[in-house]
Parts: structure tokens; sequence; C-alpha cells
């Protein structure tokens, strides 16, 4: 494991005011987890985290059971994963409508081919049953190689809807001048990173000075949401599915 991967996991997904000065990634996961915790209430009884990677978002939930699925091969090591069951990439080992709930964060976008694994999602739900889904629509190639596709509020919409759900709402994180001050701190981030702890230590120097200006002018700018970081999709399985 190498030590800016250490350091990353130390980061926040959920970054308070303080990680201004110390998350590279400060724009994009605070937009992103006010985002699922708006929605995370809608989910319930036994709830699958499907790409569940550490489970970063699990104290969101208030469910009965929760229960992380993951591949076994992608695009980062699963040595410090929470992974409950390891999925094989074309069968979850689950019954028909076996799950009140599913949450899928940022994983889509990792499958080559989502129509085959949008029906298995479909197929262990129950019907009335919810998933909440999130995919990204501006950030940069990674857990390369298995990075496939960046979809748009229309596009992911469309697909969750041609595989059978209901789809509640959509909400963009981010807009265009928080994408503009995350996406400078992601360039430093990734010009540093070779270089380990050393490396992110430098970045910080540039990266600090970013998030706190961009704080402070970012809610002066006019909003503008035609780009952003990602789409938060709520959508359920209709009552009548079988």
């Amino acid at each position: 494991m190498s030590t800016l991967v250490t350091y990353l996991r130390k980061q926040s997904f959920n970054p308070g005011i303080a990680s201004v000065f110390i998350n590279p990634f400060f724009f994009i996961r605070s937009a992103l987890y006010r985002a699922l915790k708006k929605d995370s209430a809608r989910l319930s009884g036994t709830l699958m985290d499907f790409g569940c990677g550490r489970k970063p978002y699990q104290g969101l939930f208030t469910v009965d059971q929760y229960i992380g699925v993951d591949l076994e091969v992608t695009g980062h090591d699963h040595s410090s994963s929470l992974v409950d069951v390891f999925y094989d990439g074309k069968t979850l080992p689950f019954a028909d409508n076996h799950f009140d709930s599913i949450f899928c964060s940022e994983v889509v976008e990792h499958v080559f081919d989502p129509e085959i694994i949008l029906p298995e999602l479909f197929r262990v739900l129950k019907p009335g049953g919810r998933i909440l889904l999130t995919v990204p629509f501006c950030w940069n190639e990674h857990e390369v190689p298995y990075d496939y596709a960046r979809y748009s509020s229309f596009g992911i919409t469309h697909l969750v809807s041609k595989n059978g759900w209901s789809v509640l709402s959509n909400t963009k994180t981010g807009n265009f001048a928080r994408v503009i001050f995350q996406l400078w701190a992601l360039y430093f981030f990734e010009l540093f990173k070779k270089w380990g702890k050393v490396g992110y230590a430098l970045s910080l120097l540039i990266i600090a000075p970013i998030n706190l200006l961009g704080s402070i002018l970012i809610p002066l700018f006019p909003i503008n949401n035609s780009l952003y970081f990602n789409n938060v999709l709520l959508a359920e399985k209709p009552l009548l599915s079988k």
C-alpha cells in the first residue's frame, strides 16, 4: 500500500470546514455527502451497498441490515475494504426480491456493460424498493483501466428508466464555479501524487489556498448547473414488478 493511499484513506468523505486545508477532494466530496444525506432516509429495511469498498457512507443509513457487495477484481485493492459478499460480474448471489433498498455510489461508470448489472440489481430488489445511485459527470479518469463512462442527467435517467425503475428524483451536485475550483485542486494533486507523502504535502501548499479561496468566492458567482460533479438518482421498483 502506497503512502499516498494511506494518507487519502484518512480523508473524510464528509469533509468539514477544517478539511478545506487538507482534502484535495473537498468540493466534490462535500457536495456528494450533502446530497446523499438528503436522500438516505428514503432507504430502509435490508440494504445492499453495491460496490461498497470501505462502506464510507454506511453511517448515513438507518436500516435493519447493511450488506456490502463488491467485485473481487477492480481498479483498487480490497486490503481495507469491508466486503461481505463478492460479485462474480454476472449474477448476484441473492434470490429475487431479496433487498428492500440498494445503494450504489460511483460504480456504474466502472461497469463496461451496465445492461448486465442493472437488470441484476432490479431482480434482487423487492417491488416498491428503492435504489439510490450516484455517477460522476465531471471527473478525471480513475481506477484505470476500469473507467468506462460519464453520464449526463439525461443519460443516467434514461438508462435507469429503460431497465424498469421509476425515477423519483435526480440531483446534480456542485455547479460550474465549484467544479472549476475543484479541478484546479485536482490538477495539482495529480501533478504531485507520484512523489508519495512528500508530493501530497507539497500539493497541499497549493490546494489549501485554492479550497479556501473557492469557499469564499463560489457563493458570489451566479449559479450555473450545466457543469457539475455527480448525478444522485433515487428510483423505485414498481409494485407490479415480479
